[in-house]
């Protein structure tokens, strides 16, 4: 092991975990993967078939004991069990489920006290570097307007509450408009981007939100818009959906391989 060489873990050996762990299985200078964590502990041995050098497989309380790094990347209510345990050890801490984030508003005073240091990558986002940057100035509104098929949209806590239906549709339906803290309460597994993009801002509650489930699109779009003091500008991003998850995009693991690599690489574009 290298004095620059930094240990990862993985919490959650899903679609999003299982790519990031097989890239780094196959090599990136700087970063090796010590161990991932699932529910089904037989079943994430099994996937790892292939691998060039399969890792334990631990309870997501372990993560921290065995790594620098803990990369969340499992259900938002086994957010806890994963975090919790990582900034008590001070480890760099990479939540995918940033929207839980809101719920442990005490983990930054605490991850200030052991050293721990919570890293949101942009996942299927843009532009989190220009929205920081106009941060530092004045910023008088941000919105996000996502579009998903409404494949990617059903099961969502919202449309289950509120009794919407999007498994038919034939033209666009807005199924939600309100702030980035309500948008991720209702659709915890759509749009963690919602609150990424509102940390990076100007905060849940002022960052509105709304999201359409529309079948004319076969890719996650996202427009965001941002006036400030410094600056005025709109973007839009279509992330193409996981093909065994439509929730999330495949851009979300490549995010997280770049944060990864930001870690250790000797230039670093961006902040």
């Amino acid at each position: 092991m290298t004095a620059a060489e930094l240990t990862v873990g993985i919490g959650g050996f899903g679609v999003i975990g299982e790519a990031v762990a097989r890239r780094l299985d196959a090599g990136i200078p700087g970063l090796r993967l010590v161990a991932v964590s699932a529910r089904d502990r037989e079943a994430a041995a099994g996937r790892m078939a292939g691998m060039a050098n399969p890792v334990p497989v631990v309870g997501l309380g372990d993560l921290a004991a065995l790594a620098d790094v803990v990369v969340e990347c499992a259900p938002a209510a086994m957010f806890a069990e994963i975090a919790g345990p990582a900034v008590e050890a001070g480890r760099i801490f990479i939540p995918l489920s940033c929207g839980a984030l809101l719920d442990h508003p005490a983990l930054a005073d605490r991850a200030a006290q052991t050293g721990a240091r919570i890293l949101v990558p942009t996942g299927a986002l843009l532009g989190l570097d220009a929205v920081r940057a106009a941060g530092e100035g004045t910023i008088h509104s941000v919105s996000m307007v996502t579009r998903k098929p409404p494949k990617g949209l059903i099961g969502a806590p919202h449309l289950v509450q509120n009794q919407i239906r999007v498994d038919n549709l034939t033209t666009a339906l807005k199924v939600f408009e309100g702030s980035a803290r309500d948008a991720v309460r209702g659709f915890p597994a759509n749009v963690n981007v919602a609150v990424a993009l509102s940390l990076a801002g100007i905060g849940p509650d002022r960052t509105s939100i709304e999201i359409w489930a529309d079948p004319g699109v076969t890719r996650n779009t996202h427009t965001i818009t941002v006036d400030s003091d410094a600056t005025r500008f709109t973007m839009t991003i279509e992330g193409i959906p996981s093909p065994d998850n439509p929730a999330t995009g495949m851009l979300t693991p490549l995010s997280v391989i770049a944060t990864l690599r930001g870690l250790v690489s000797t230039v670093k574009v961006g902040t």
